[in-house]
């Protein structure tokens, strides 16, 4: 992999930031476009979770949450809530969770008034794994906000490592990428470069070399991905550092 690369992907993404799918959303308002459309449901089924996760800290059942999550996603993609789009607020996040709160609070006195396979389904949800998932989040103690702003980290950190992941398969080095993958998520047991390189077949120097590179990389993809959820270029290092806040748990 070029060692130019991440440098270029980050001009890259700058040069073409107006045309990602925030954007387009943003700039059609409540006049949806075929493409705006298109950009916004590909955004909600990349980050639908965040939300399910959120409605369930709430109190409401599995069922429930499913139920609220895609008729919040229908009715969002029919245009009612795009009015509320501040592009001068112009996160992705911060639009669906406010969006999501407006919703409930007209929904409370009928969670179920659409029942599931009621209504056609706008965005492939997977739900079968949402409650596998929800079952791993920490203690009830945190906030629903809490959960929804970890759980946007952890989706846009795994969509990264994703593609990542796709880009070192492609050029036929995915062993090398399971072995130096542990660099990049902080996993305790990952060995020392020296046996790296054994097991590899690599020197000591040229695993320190693809490391700087790989993680170089990863964070080129993290700003494409964050990128896509403002409106705004100069947004995305606030939202890197909300990102890592939000691990933290601060």
């Amino acid at each position: 992999m070029d060692e130019q690369e991440p440098r270029s992907a980050v001009r890259a993404a700058g040069r073409q930031f107006a045309t990602t799918r925030w954007s387009q959303v943003i700039a059609a308002g409540a006049e949806q476009t075929g493409d705006s459309r298109e950009a916004l449901a590909r955004l909600c089924e990349l980050y639908w979770y965040p939300l399910y996760a959120y409605v369930r800290r709430w109190g409401y059942d599995a069922d429930q949450a499913q139920d609220l999550t895609q008729e919040f996603f229908a009715r969002l993609l029919e245009k009612h809530y795009l009015r509320a789009a501040d592009p001068a607020r112009g996160r992705f996040r911060s639009f669906l969770l406010a969006s999501l709160k407006h919703f409930l609070s007209n929904e409370r006195d009928r969670v179920s008034a659409v029942k599931r396979g009621g209504r056609a389904t706008v965005i492939p949800l997977e739900f079968e794994n949402a409650e596998g998932r929800y079952s791993r989040e920490p203690p009830d103690h945190e906030t629903p906000e809490t959960v929804y702003e970890r759980r946007w980290a952890m989706t846009l950190l795994e969509r990264t490592l994703g593609r990542l992941r796709g880009e070192f398969e492609k050029a036929g080095k995915g062993a090398v990428f399971s072995r130096l993958e542990g660099l990049l998520t902080g996993e305790q047991d990952t060995l020392p470069y020296v046996e790296l390189g054994a097991a590899l077949g690599m020197s000591e120097g040229a695993v320190k070399v693809a490391v700087h590179r790989l993680r170089r990389r990863f964070g080129a993809l993290l700003r494409e991905e964050i990128a896509e959820t403002v409106s705004d270029p100069a947004q995305v290092d606030d939202e890197i550092r909300e990102l890592f806040r939000a691990l933290k748990g601060d």
